[in-house]
């Protein structure tokens, strides 16, 4: 049915009944031939949209290519709830070219960092108190973070492939498009039908010999004042544990010192 104009042929087969109604010739009409206009008209309507189609009206949702791409840098400040705590957190991205992130658990700051060659990280919840560089297996995975939008925005470029598995009825109706790429990863996305804004995403990851899989939730989707459209909260479950995020702050375009990613020596 593509490129069919789906307008027409929905108005011609109500026509074609229209006629038949008004002849009278609803009872001459076999159940066969009833059938079948049916069939056509429900064809005529509904069109079952590709996986392309889907991710292209996501990426309108979140502002459309030319907003985004005219997003150099974001920063965020969040509240975090996670083991009966509630710890802060401020992320600098620079599009594509850098991501941190700094937690603070009262007072030792989680720091992870990665850029489009390299990365590292501080974990003092794993008694690590200097900086420590990240596997290449490590950064492959976390260089989905450094783009600003997602890894759906040009994923094909980024040589990522997408495909739709099927459809949900939560949340009013959710397309599942499964993302998949060369770094050991898995990603499945769960669209909204109507907004077309990500209600949920489970991630599997392959990393030391080990598959893991990781389910975040979103919602208060928001419009910033540069037009990006983000969500508010997220909620996150890995391994039995949950975590909620709630961003308190954004800042579009702000001015980011590049040499905030490179690892202390």
């Amino acid at each position: 049915m593509k490129g069919r104009d789906i307008t027409g042929n929905y108005l011609y087969v109500c026509y074609i009944l229209n006629i038949i109604y008004k002849k009278k010739y609803m009872k001459t009409l076999t159940k066969g031939a009833f059938l079948l206009l049916t069939a056509t008209l429900s064809i005529a309507t509904v069109r079952a949209q590709t996986a392309d189609e889907i991710v292209s009206k996501h990426v309108d949702a979140l502002g459309g290519k030319a907003v985004i791409s005219s997003i150099k840098s974001l920063y965020t400040e969040s509240s975090i709830q996670v083991m009966g705590m509630e710890v802060s957190s401020v992320t600098s991205i620079i599009n594509g070219k850098g991501f941190k992130s700094e937690t603070d658990f009262n007072g030792a700051k989680y720091i992870q960092v990665v850029t489009d060659k390299s990365g590292w990280g501080i974990n003092p919840m794993a008694g690590q108190s200097t900086p420590a560089a990240l596997t290449d297996e490590q950064v492959k995975i976390a260089q989905s973070q450094l783009q600003i939008g997602g890894p759906l925005v040009d994923y094909a470029a980024k040589g990522y492939k997408v495909e739709l598995i099927g459809k949900d009825t939560a949340n009013g109706g959710e397309f599942k498009i499964k993302m998949t790429g060369t770094t050991g990863f898995e990603v499945t996305y769960y669209i909204n039908t109507k907004t077309y804004q990500i209600d949920k995403e489970v991630d599997k990851i392959s990393a030391q010999g080990q598959d893991v899989e990781v389910t975040k939730t979103f919602g208060d989707y928001k419009k910033t004042d540069a037009g990006l459209v983000m969500a508010g909260t997220q909620q996150v479950i890995a391994a039995q544990n949950t975590v909620n995020i709630t961003t308190k702050k954004i800042e579009v375009n702000k001015t980011i010192d590049p040499a905030i990613f490179e690892m202390p020596k």
